[in-house]
């Protein structure tokens, strides 16, 4: 490619904050829960990029053909890749794309197609670069090339953004577990690539009580690394849910002890633990199951799909509740319609 940027170039990326920034310096956009992806076009080359440099193109076929298809000759994107589930966005579909099959993957992308949430522009239709303009004119910028390019571009969405913090927060009011959260950006800074200088990015956090329905070992040792959680359904079956590892260290000899004591199968009595992450080759599908006795509360900031989205955070052990309270209510949000944000033309 002759791009002004090269395909290894790195994406900004957002500092985690406890509270949204306030001030007219600031612009707020939706934090959409996929896969961050630069897009490169240069004529009929197409090169799509995760945030750690990993290629795209094998997994998202139908959007390499979507860019191809752009009335532009060159241009270099920032968004999202994300797969609808009618309004409202499956992230589970979305993991399934990591697949070795090309098959495979090709009959999911005929069945579930995904869009490309673009919020950034960093190489316009005319191959200029924007990296060093500040938000503010990248913004624009990005609305003229969105009212030129999207409109017979089913594939594509623009983001939106505000500069009023009322309408950002309302976002997160009304959509519920449809976002991941809220990204703030300084509207003065040019694109700070591989940086956490220019953006801010709020999730809104929870604490549920859970099960430990299991344990595995750490890596080449037998001290407790991480606690398998659980939650009962309405059958009264005990489903994995995610995990929590921050336990701490101090506690972990003791906290031993105490598990292997317990161990009991079957654990889990619904969905259990799976095996290896498709994203590492190191986490073991091994893990003890446990007599459902102890009770944690965790705190996590999504949950969708039946599971936490990322590992929770351990707050405290909970002596005082019954397991069979840990239920899914607690975790439980109406269908939230994330797409509704977004036109497929702009305006």
């Amino acid at each position: 490619m002759t791009l002004p940027l090269a395909v290894d170039y790195a994406p900004a990326e957002a500092k985690l904050v406890d509270a949204l920034p306030s001030g007219a310096q600031w612009e707020y956009e939706p934090k959409w829960d996929g896969f961050r992806c630069l897009a490169f076009k240069d004529g009929d080359d197409v090169d799509l990029r995760s945030k750690a440099g990993q290629p795209f193109n094998r997994y998202f076929p139908e959007i390499v053909e979507a860019m191809k298809a752009l009335p532009v000759t060159r241009c270099v994107l920032d968004g999202e890749l994300v797969i609808p589930e009618g309004d409202t966005l499956s992230f589970d579909e979305l993991l399934l794309r990591i697949h070795p099959a090309e098959s495979r993957v090709r009959k999911l992308a005929r069945e579930h197609p995904a869009l490309y949430i673009v919020f950034d522009l960093l190489v316009d239709g005319e191959g200029h670069a924007l990296v060093g303009e500040p938000q503010e004119a990248r913004r624009e910028a990005l609305l003229r090339f969105a009212k030129r390019a999207f409109v017979d571009a089913p594939r594509f969405r623009l983001s939106p953004a505000t500069r009023a913090i009322d309408e950002a927060k309302t976002w997160l009011d009304a959509l519920g577990g449809g976002l991941d959260g809220l990204v703030a950006k300084r509207v003065d800074l040019p694109y700070r690539s591989g940086q956490r200088t220019g953006m801010q990015k709020y999730k809104r956090m929870r604490t549920a009580d859970c099960v430990v329905g299991g344990f595995r070992y750490g890596a080449k040792t037998r001290v407790v690394g991480s606690l398998l959680l659980g939650l009962y359904d309405d059958a009264g079956l005990l489903d994995h849910v995610g995990f929590t590892s921050n336990i701490p260290s101090g506690e972990r000899p003791s906290l031993t002890r105490e598990l292997e004591s317990l161990i009991e199968k079957p654990g889990f009595t619904g969905s259990a633990p799976g095996g290896p992450s498709r994203w590492s080759t190191e986490r073991t599908g091994e893990w003890q199951p446990l007599r459902p006795a102890l009770v944690v509360e965790v705190r996590y900031d999504h949950f969708s799909g039946g599971r936490f989205r990322h590992g929770t955070s351990f707050l405290r052990w909970r002596p005082d509740k019954a397991p069979r309270q840990c239920t899914f209510e607690q975790v439980e949000q109406a269908a939230s319609p994330s797409l509704a944000l977004m036109r497929a033309e702009p305006t």
